[in-house]
């Protein structure tokens, strides 16, 4: 499932535990989501889903939740 896969890059590049709950995750919610964690991120999923974000959306990209609307953007569907 593709909200699968993109629990796996935020918890992987943000080195989060495996069964942390990244749903509800807003950008610096937690220490380790600053500036160069977002950076970071953003190269995951795109590499991830083979997409390539624009500037306008990485600095949108302020929440889990706003993750998934911007990869709906480039045609990622989430169950």
């Amino acid at each position: 499932m593709e909200i699968d896969r993109l629990r796996k890059v935020f918890r992987s590049s943000l080195e989060l535990p495996e069964d942390y709950d990244v749903d509800g995750l807003e950008y610096r919610g937690i220490e380790k989501w600053d500036s160069l964690a977002h950076m970071s991120l953003v190269a995951a999923i795109e590499d991830e889903f083979d997409v390539m974000i624009d500037t306008d959306d990485v600095i949108d990209m302020s929440s889990f939740g706003k993750a998934r609307e911007i990869l709906g953007k480039h045609g990622v569907e989430f169950a």
